[in-house]
């Protein structure tokens, strides 16, 4: 005699933003490789940046509570409270960054009074508030906010560091999973229609994928690619409040006509592998999953030395990581790859290789589905 089926397991995720940026893109591949054996409800502390929502499979079963308390305000008693009631009814709390912060602190103090679920709590970097540092404020929050999460997870060794020294999490607690990419998907050619622009015979094009946010300094990738020769132009691909600041930085270098916002795209596969070059210029990152995209389609990556990005390129790739924050080492290393093909293909082969090596998706999800079976004590 069959089994009748278990109901889904319950999961609502909290997210500083829902917008298509790197941990959205890894938290909708985790929901979509799940399947039917979960059932997700999603928030997030800026209720209009749903992006990632148009990423989502048909077959998962998702909603968007309504009613749910915002996860932005001062931390009053009351508002923990509130906080608190509305985790009831799961099986697991995921919370992702500061923007989220204090669903963590409303589980620690009342999750025991209020019989509520386990928290797994994700970390993915820092805004332009603490991109020059972290605030001692913010640290000893988290400390205390974090304090009844079964699990922290990071994706890059220097959160690891961090969440085990400045936010005082033991160590069996905080777990480390690279973040992790359909490699198979990004070594495919290319869609040329997948955009609203058509890339030219004779044009070549650094690209880069992200939120166009402050912290991505995405005016200071346009100051770094103005040098380069008429036929190199800048795609930014991505939606956020600097999309003027974009503009108004391209127009003042006289470059507007090379520098191309098509806004953000659904699948980054169909897109990487139409650039020559893949460009970042963040204050801030860990562990972008933009970076493993890029080499996985095999490009070449010319990035600031931040997060874990020089460790995660090919050892070739790394001469070509500059000092963080500085438009013209930025400059000098898209002119050196620019003037030499061969010198971008044999980057490129080395970063695909590495990427299948290391950085492919099923090692990911099978660590996340182990990790979240284990805090809620059942498998899935």
């Amino acid at each position: 005699m069959s089994q009748p089926a278990r109901a889904p397991l319950r999961v609502l995720h909290c997210h500083s933003t829902f917008s298509a940026g790197g941990k959205e893109v890894r938290s909708v591949g985790l929901m979509n490789a799940f399947g039917a054996a979960l059932e997700h409800s999603i928030v997030s502390a800026e209720p209009e940046a749903m992006g990632a929502r148009a990423l989502i499979d048909r077959g998962v079963k998702v909603r968007f509570p309504e009613n749910f308390p915002s996860l932005k305000g001062l931390p009053t008693p009351g508002r923990l409270v509130k906080l608190a009631g509305a985790l009831k009814g799961y099986d697991l709390i995921c919370t992702y960054n500061w923007g989220a912060i204090d669903v963590a602190m409303a589980h620690t103090v009342f999750g025991r009074s209020f019989g509520l679920p386990p928290l797994v709590h994700h970390e993915d970097g820092f805004n332009e508030d603490e991109a020059a540092g972290l605030l001692t404020r913010r640290n000893l929050y988290r400390q205390a906010a974090l304090r009844g999460a079964a699990r922290v997870i990071v994706p890059s060794a220097g959160l690891e560091n961090i969440a085990r020294g400045a936010w005082a999490q033991p160590a069996d607690k905080v777990l480390r999973i690279a973040n992790g990419i359909d490699t198979a998907a990004f070594a495919a050619p290319p869609d040329p229609g997948a955009l609203r622009l058509i890339k030219r015979e004779g044009e070549r094009w650094i690209g880069t994928l992200a939120g166009l946010r402050p912290v991505k300094q995405l005016p200071m990738l346009v100051e770094a690619m103005a040098g380069l020769p008429e036929e190199w132009h800048l795609v930014i691909c991505g939606d956020g409040p600097e999309r003027e600041a974009i503009a108004a930085a391209a127009e003042a270098l006289d470059v507007s006509h090379r520098v191309h916002l098509p806004g953000a795209i659904s699948n980054p596969a169909q897109v990487t592998g139409l650039f020559d070059i893949f460009a970042l210029s963040s204050a801030s990152e860990q562990f972008p999953l933009s970076v493993v995209e890029a080499m996985a389609a095999g490009l070449p990556v010319a990035a600031p030395d931040v997060g874990d990005v020089r460790e995660m390129v090919a050892e070739p790739n790394r001469a070509y990581i500059a000092v963080p924050g500085d438009p013209q080492a930025l400059g000098v290393m898209l002119a050196d790859l620019a003037g030499d093909a061969a010198l971008r293909q044999r980057l490129g082969e080395a970063n695909r290789a590495r990427a299948r090596a290391l950085y492919d998706a099923a090692d990911m999800i099978a660590r996340y589905r182990a990790a979240y079976g284990q805090a809620m004590g059942c498998d899935f």
